[in-house]
This record gives structure tokens, C-alpha cells and sequence, in this order.
């Protein structure tokens, strides 16, 4: 019973508040506030078409003073079409978002509360309804199947002559790893990691493993594709490389691949960019701890015969561990000390 009286009080109370809302309505009109509101609606009506003017005159501005200021495009061949489709995304985009941005500020200038003007209210329109509906779906699936396009392009199987690189983060910087002349990275393990001789964790029981080495920024051909395959050693990363319109995730256990095919050398992008201090940047896209601002690695594009004499002057990876787990040998003892010491001996 007292659950009963309990509800009813409570319909009661929103029952009263209810009325004296309604009262404080009526005593409102009767004041004059009526007008009042109107006035602050023309007023609020007046401010939403300078806002739109305003608006869309800052974004046209806006464009303008950031034309070219944007880089010089993308620096690989997969990268021109994903530039591509971000422009064609931008337009679509762009128009709609003008369209609706004018009708949403006229209107609320051409329907503010006038006397004489009532708001007419229909909760159901088949043929609006259908328009907003189906014209976004096909536009959307228009460009998810272009973006799907690209993502399948440059994570699909890279050309036979690809250049193979591997790229393994760790907090807070990027560890990478070149196949020596045979072409093929050997296998690694986790357990076989060590900081200061092993750090991505190599078998030196597999002989594909005897001739990699690593260095601490890449190096790629121009107009070569080149393959990452990429992973982590501790937390999610992301392999992000924006001049080539690149990026992939770097995960613990789970390797990942993308390939594409740099067009200009550093040395070209420096004219391009018209910035001697350009250089290609591997970042990490994906916030993984307070370090996370500082992993950045340096790429350098060139010809293949500049790769080539690079690549000529680095040691393997197994060589640098095992000459560092070798103890030096002991010094061989001077003739003439050994003599010294005999006869110290003998007397």
C-alpha cells in the first residue's frame, strides 16, 4: 500500500510542476515577454546569417592562404591515389557540407517565431526520407569501395623484384632489419631477444640469419618497391610514414605487411620541398606511452647504386654478437720481460 501512495505522490508532483510551468507561460505572455522573445529571435536570426557568411567566407580564405603550403604530394606511387581519393572524399564532402550548412542557417532566419507564422509539423514523409537515405548510402559505399581498393592494393602480395625490410618497434624507437645477399630474413624467436646482441630475437641456428644486419634508419631505392613487414615487441605501435602516405599497425605476435614504390630520392625532395634539411621520417602513429612523442627513425631514398655501396659497408647482425660475446684474447708477454723474470729467478 505504502509503494502505491508512493507513486501517486510522485505523479502528483510532476502533475503541479507541469501546471505551474503552464501558469508561468500564461503570466509571460500577459506581461509582454511575448514580443520580447520574438525581438530576441529576430536578433538570433540576424547573428545566424552573419555567422554563416562569416563562416563560409573564413573557410574559403582559409584554402587559400594554405594552398601549397601543404607539401609537395606524395612521394610514392600508391600514395598519388590515396592523395587522389582524399581530394574526390574532400569535394563530396565539401559540397554537402556547404549545402547543409546554408539551409540549416536560413532556416533558422526564415522560420523564427513571427505573428501570424505557425510551424507546421509532419511526422512521416516517404519520398524525404528515401532521398536522405539512399543518396548518402551510395555516395559512402562509392568511396569505401575506392578506399578499399587502395587498402587492398598496397597490403596485397608485393612485385617478385621488391626490396624486403623489416621494422619492429619497441618503446621508443624502431628496430629495423635487412635480408643480406641471399634476399630472405631469417627466422626469430622472443626468447632468443637480447638488448644489447640480439634485440629482435634471431635463431643463429638458421642460416638465413648469417648475413642480415641492422641499422638504424632505412634505406630504399627510388622506383623500387619495397616490402615492411612489420611487428612489435612490446605494446602496439603504428608505422607511419606520411610523405608516402603510408601507415600501418605494428602488433606483438601478429605480423603485418604493406609495400609501395618511393619516387624521389632525398636528395629530390630537398628541391621539391625546398628545404636542404628534408628528410623522410618514420613515425609512430599510435600513442603507446609517455616516450611515444621521440620514436622517429630516418629514411633515405636513393639510386641503387648509392643503396648498393651502402649496404656493402654493414655487418651482420651475427658477426657484431658474436664478436661481442667473444673475450678478447690475452696479450702475448714481451721476450724481453720473460727474460727478466727467469734470471730474477735464478738468483
Amino acid at each position: 500500500m505504502s509503494g502505491y501512495l508512493a507513486v501517486l505522490v510522485v505523479v502528483l508532483i510532476f502533475i503541479v510542476i507541469f501546471q505551474i510551468a503552464k501558469a508561468s507561460e500564461y503570466v509571460s505572455i500577459l506581461k509582454g515577454e511575448k514580443k520580447a522573445r520574438q525581438q530576441s529571435n529576430r536578433v538570433n536570426g540576424f547573428l545566424m546569417i552573419s555567422f554563416l557568411v562569416l563562416g563560409l567566407i573564413g573557410v574559403y580564405y582559409c584554402n587559400e592562404l594554405l594552398r601549397g603550403k601543404m607539401g609537395s604530394g606524395a612521394a610514392s606511387e600508391q600514395g598519388e591515389g590515396i592523395d587522389n581519393m582524399i581530394m574526390w572524399t574532400l569535394i563530396i564532402t565539401g559540397i554537402v557540407f556547404v549545402i547543409t550548412q546554408i539551409l540549416l542557417f536560413w532556416f533558422a532566419f526564415k522560420y523564427q517565431e513571427k505573428e501570424g507564422q505557425k510551424a507546421f509539423y509532419f511526422p512521416h514523409n516517404n519520398k524525404l526520407e528515401l532521398i536522405w537515405t539512399v543518396i548518402p548510402a551510395i555516395a559512402l559505399t562509392i568511396l569505401v569501395a575506392i578506399g578499399l581498393r587502395h587498402w587492398f592494393r598496397i597490403t596485397s602480395e608485393a612485385p617478385k623484384d621488391a626490396m624486403i625490410v623489416e621494422i619492429t618497434g619497441k618503446q621508443f624507437n624502431w628496430l629495423i632489419r635487412y635480408p643480406g645477399k641471399d634476399g630472405q630474413l631469417g627466422r626469430k624467436f622472443f626468447k632468443n631477444i637480447n638488448e644489447a646482441t640480439n634485440p629482435v630475437g634471431q635463431d643463429w641456428d638458421d642460416q638465413l640469419n648469417k648475413d642480415d644486419y641492422m641499422v638504424n634508419e632505412m634505406h630504399l631505392v627510388v622506383n623500387k618497391p619495397v616490402k615492411l613487414i612489420i611487428g612489435s615487441r612490446d605494446v602496439i605501435h603504428d608505422v607511419g610514414l606520411s610523405h608516402f602516405r603510408m601507415k600501418m599497425d605494428a602488433v606483438p605476435g601478429i605480423p603485418t605487411t604493406l609495400w609501395f614504390t618511393p619516387k624521389y630520392t632525398s636528395a629530390e625532395m630537398k628541391k621539391r620541398e625546398d628545404n636542404p634539411d628534408f628528410v623522410y621520417e618514420i613515425s609512430c602513429d599510435q600513442m603507446c606511452g609517455s616516450g611515444h612523442y621521440s620514436m622517429k627513425a630516418n629514411i633515405i631514398v636513393e639510386t641503387q647504386a648509392e643503396f648498393d655501396a651502402w649496404a656493402a659497408k654493414q655487418k651482420t647482425q651475427f658477426g657484431l654478437a658474436h664478436e661481442s660475446a667473444t673475450p678478447p684474447a690475452a696479450p702475448a708477454a714481451d721476450s724481453t720481460q720473460k727474460a727478466v723474470a727467469v734470471n730474477v729467478v735464478k738468483h
